[in-house]
């Protein structure tokens, strides 16, 4: 058992099977030595995320999407178009609240976007289509990490148009 004191810092940490970073949890040591200490080598704790999509903050999507990707010609910004058929959020969401938008979770961080657009059959809640748009070549590559980690997750494909 490893006793530390101290203020957490996040570091890279390369996966030997994936050409994408997860990420480390490293707790910084304190100038305050502990009362006991392990003689044992400590190694540092590894955070992973399984990626999620969720529309109210902590309750996670049960359905998978369908998405739709377009990119500039010179490759510099792009839109992903989420169209969800039947999402579970209806289910959930007047016990738990209102939709508060898109947030795509990963051990990277948390992409967001508050363009979300609710369908409506009958008077009855039928799809949910969120977009997210991305603006530079840095966050379609920070997108396409999520993706292929949610897709690897959820057994989705890509398919090239």
């Amino acid at each position: 058992q490893c006793l530390f004191i101290g203020i957490p810092s996040w570091v890279a940490h390369r996966s030997a099977n994936s050409q994408f970073n997860g990420q480390s949890l490293q707790v910084a040591q304190s100038r305050i030595s502990p009362t006991r200490w392990n003689s044992k080598r400590c190694s540092p704790i590894v955070m992973m995320v399984k990626p999620k999509i969720q529309f109210i903050q902590g309750t996670d999507e049960q359905t998978i999407p369908d998405v739709r990707l377009t990119k500039s010609r010179d490759g510099t910004n792009g839109m992903a178009i989420f169209r969800f058929d039947q999402p579970s959020v209806f289910d959930s969401s007047s016990e738990v609240g209102d939709i508060t938008g898109f947030y795509m979770i990963d051990e990277e961080g948390v992409l967001q976007s508050v363009d979300v657009n609710a369908k409506f059959v009958n008077g009855k809640p039928a799809g949910i289509e969120a977009k997210y748009i991305m603006r530079t070549p840095r966050e379609w590559d920070r997108f396409m990490r999520f993706m292929e980690r949610y897709s690897n997750e959820n057994g989705l494909q890509f398919i090239k148009k």
